[in-house]
């Protein structure tokens, strides 16, 4: 075994980064998770996560977590409905039955990324993550790496993975390849007791997920198991926008008016987003980082996940980093290379392969969402997927 007496350190603990974990240690690897948080509870997780049979659900069947999954995931919450700026539906799966057959190829479950977050971690070893890390540097020692941290700690690893997302502070001792902006802004943001602080909208999302689009601006709702929204606004700005905006996003007087005066030329029904304090808001410039990216293999340092491929989102960065831990994790389990780098060469070309395919795909879904008749893109596009 290429890990035998080798310590393996992940950097970040999100869905790639514990997957990863929880797959080598499947393998008898020696693992550490060095995670940013304080605690496992620390940070408000994000919207729903849709995981997809060849991807996402096929690395949690090979790390036995298939089960744990089915507890925890949400049955209609993939329903989906299409509405135009004036919250008038065009598409619907409101009626349809909620999906139960997980195991079918084309099925979409869709699960929390809290309760994803917790069973990953309850499947791991005691004392893996070390909470309170974030990362600061790396530096050379002998074969391996010591790993610096802002609160002053260190440790050492012989194998350092960066699963440390969109932001990694990790890549840069892998490659200079810089990501671009896409032309794109979100302003995310999460509305408490939806039903009660936005309850048209509460109800149109029906427990799934609501996109309204309209001449190059979308929404999309997302509902959460424990009763919030998800909001997710997507306009072109700017790159320096949200710097040059002058408006605090965490003031929710001024994101609220500023939403009013950018969608304007929307009705009324979209307001109640902004309208309520039980809410936060946070503002994310898209990146992308190019389909052709190369790098040399290192010996002792890869990446998997945002911190390697990058794309606007469009439903695969979550599936995307799964299956980066799971092919790295076969790699580093095949008896096929003699030494770890050749396993990480054997997983990067083909990660940046597979990677290089999305991000031309993101880019057209993303041109096409955000185009003057992107309602009709997005239901021509989930009438053509429906003949499929």
């Amino acid at each position: 075994m290429l890990l035998k007496n080798k310590q393996v350190a992940i950097i970040g603990g999100g869905p790639g980064g514990l997957t990863l974990a929880r797959l080598l240690q499947q393998q008898g690897a020696n693992v550490k998770v060095y995670e940013r948080d304080a605690d496992q509870y620390f940070r408000q997780q994000g919207a729903t996560l849709d995981l997809h049979y060849e991807s996402g659900l096929k690395a949690l069947r090979t790390a036995g977590l298939i089960e744990e999954f089915k507890k925890n995931y949400r049955p209609g919450a993939e329903k989906f409905t299409i509405a135009d700026h004036n919250a008038i539906v065009h598409y619907t799966e409101a009626d349809e039955e909620p999906l139960e057959d997980i195991d079918h190829e084309h099925a979409r479950p869709e699960i929390d990324r809290g309760p994803l977050r917790d069973l990953l971690i309850a499947s791991l070893q005691d004392n893996t993550i070390v909470w309170n890390s974030k990362f600061s540097a790396l530096e050379a020692n002998g074969e391996g790496w010591d790993i610096l941290f802002d609160n002053k700690t260190t440790a050492y690893a012989d194998l350092v993975i960066a699963a440390d997302g969109v932001n990694s502070k990790v890549r840069k001792y892998i490659t200079s390849v810089e990501r671009f902006y896409s032309g794109v802004t979100i302003v995310e943001g999460n509305v408490y007791n939806a039903a009660a602080n936005a309850p048209h909208l509460w109800e149109l999302t029906n427990g799934g997920k609501v996109f309204a689009l309209q001449n190059h601006k979308f929404i999309v709702l997302s509902a959460k198991g424990e009763g919030s929204l998800s909001v997710y606004t997507s306009t072109k700005e700017a790159e320096d926008w949200a710097a040059t905006s002058g408006i605090d996003f965490t003031d929710k007087t001024q994101v609220s008016a500023w939403f009013r005066q950018r969608f304007s030329d929307w009705s009324d029904d979209w307001n109640e987003l902004f309208s309520t304090h039980d809410s936060y808001f946070v503002v994310r410039p898209q990146y992308y980082f190019p389909a052709d990216q190369l790098w040399q293999t290192l010996p002792n340092l890869t990446m998997l996940g945002d911190a390697a491929h990058q794309t606007p989102p469009v439903g695969e960065g979550v599936n995307q980093a799964m299956l980066d831990a799971l092919e790295l994790s076969e790699a580093l389990g095949s008896a096929h290379f003699n030494t770890i780098q050749e396993a990480l060469a054997s997983f990067e070309n083909k990660m940046r392969s597979r990677a290089s395919k999305e991000v031309e795909e993101a880019g057209q879904m993303t041109a096409g969402l955000h185009s003057e008749n992107n309602l009709e893109y997005l239901l021509n596009f989930f009438n053509n997927f429906e003949e499929l």
